[in-house]
């Protein structure tokens, strides 16, 4: 069911013949730099690298009889260059060498692809950001109404989450684009760490400055916690088209197509199934990051619990997250907007949604806090309990509140533009940096 998923550029990444091809590279950097160090003879990398290819095919069949991945994949290169070639390949390494550093490689092309996606994201929230920077809505906390706010601010919030998300994984990227050519326990004793060196700076890789005969689970653990952390992001996102797409709210929805059924049963229906889509996918992605920190704590200087949950975690993770980047950035430029539907909800509550402009304005005039959010709840109650009474007027036929600020001061309370003057200082922070 995972092929669903699957981009090709994220496919390729999670290939076999990929797999192969990196701890083929590992391999002939590795007889490169012991040529380089005088004990491999002159050639032998360059004849080794124009002989040897990758056998997917010829790999598992050989695994049938060794049992043992690594192994067998050497036993090709043997077999494709000669005993004589063949003896300098893998020569003082172990199999984590070759697994860990092109698990890390892979690692590494995988996050390029999601930071990718993410910089697209990113872009189409800021241009519907800028879009909507003035189009007026009710601003919600618990689900209810609270003050006006604009739908272009609620996507300046977006925009400068998933940076912070893109910054996470680019730290997460670089802890885990290391490798390790150390040996069965990371202590160099067949091989040196001037090998090391020079495979990894081929490979444009970290060095693992310690490491036994694994590199470290810590720094897989934050690869995929960084995973679970961006896909939560892009649920709550999700979450808030589906609120906003309720038929009693309908202030945006979801692109529906023409001939798109939203139901077999009832014609009518216009369901945010892609955003549904993307919370599911985010409930998986999160399960992953779990199992990659309990993979920390293996025996001694390795075990192989962590290989089979690795095997899974690595490509499901990525190649789900990928696709709901991608499902979201499908979301967010196509999303259809109701600009006077939320100028509709945001006058529900007949002004109600100002009451804090009135009770600031009372403070500022000398009433203490106290005094000041006692009258202005009392005239807010009654109007949440009048059908269609108007706030500002109510709170105008209050005599105390009016004589203390005077009708002008009142009318000022419901000002919008007042409410909203700095929606414009918020953007320049967030899409120009300008955080004074």
């Amino acid at each position: 069911m995972l092929s669903r998923y699957l981009r090709p550029e994220m496919d390729s990444v999670w290939r076999e013949t990929r797999r192969l091809e990196l701890w083929l590279e590992i391999e002939l950097l590795a007889v490169e730099g012991w040529e380089r160090a005088d004990v491999a003879p002159k050639g032998v990398a360059q004849r080794i690298r124009q002989s040897a290819k990758v056998d997917v095919q010829r790999v598992k069949e050989i695994e049938e009889v060794t049992r043992h991945d690594v192994a067998a994949f050497v036993q090709m290169i043997e077999e494709q260059v000669g005993t004589e070639d063949g003896r300098w390949v893998h020569l003082g390494m172990t199999s984590s060498d070759v697994l860990d550093t092109g698990f890390g490689l892979q690692l590494a092309e995988a996050a390029d692809l999601l930071l990718s996606g993410l910089a697209t994201l990113n872009e189409a929230i800021k241009k519907r950001a800028y879009e909507h920077r003035h189009t007026v809505m009710v601003g919600r906390s618990h689900g209810i109404h609270a003050e006006p706010t604009t739908f272009g601010h609620k996507l300046a919030i977006w925009y400068d989450e998933i940076s912070r998300q893109i910054q996470r994984l680019e730290r997460a990227r670089t802890s885990i684009a290391v490798g390790k050519i150390s040996g069965p326990v990371g202590s160099f004793s067949n091989i040196t760490p001037d090998i090391e060196a020079y495979v990894c700076h081929k490979l444009g890789v970290a060095i693992a400055s310690a490491s036994n005969q694994v590199i470290q689970r810590d720094r897989h653990a934050e690869f995929f916690s960084t995973l679970a952390l961006i896909a939560s992001s892009l649920e709550k996102f999700a979450i808030e088209v589906r609120h906003l797409q309720r038929t009693e709210v309908l202030e945006a929805e979801e692109k529906f197509h023409v001939g798109q059924k939203g139901s077999s049963a009832m014609p009518h229906k216009r369901n945010p199934v892609l955003s549904e889509n993307v919370s599911g996918l985010a409930r998986v992605i999160r399960s992953m990051a779990l199992p990659a920190m309990e993979n920390i704590a293996l025996w001694h200087e390795r075990d192989i619990s962590h290989s089979s949950v690795e095997r899974v975690i690595a490509p499901d993770a990525t190649t789900l997250l990928d696709f709901a980047i991608h499902r979201m950035v499908n979301v967010i430029s196509n999303l259809v907007v109701y600009p006077e539907r939320m100028k509709q909800n945001l006058d529900l509550t007949k002004g109600l949604v100002f009451s804090q402009s009135v009770l600031v304005s009372l403070i500022r005039a000398g009433w203490s806090r106290d005094q000041a959010y006692r009258a202005v709840q009392k005239v807010s109650m009654q109007c949440w309990e009048t059908p269609n009474a108007k706030f500002e007027e109510a709170v105008l036929a209050d005599e105390e509140i009016r004589s203390a600020l005077g009708e002008q001061a009142v009318r000022a309370c419901f000002d919008l533009k007042k409410n909203l003057q700095f929606i414009d200082r918020v953007f320049e922070r967030v899409f120009t940096g300008q955080n004074e």
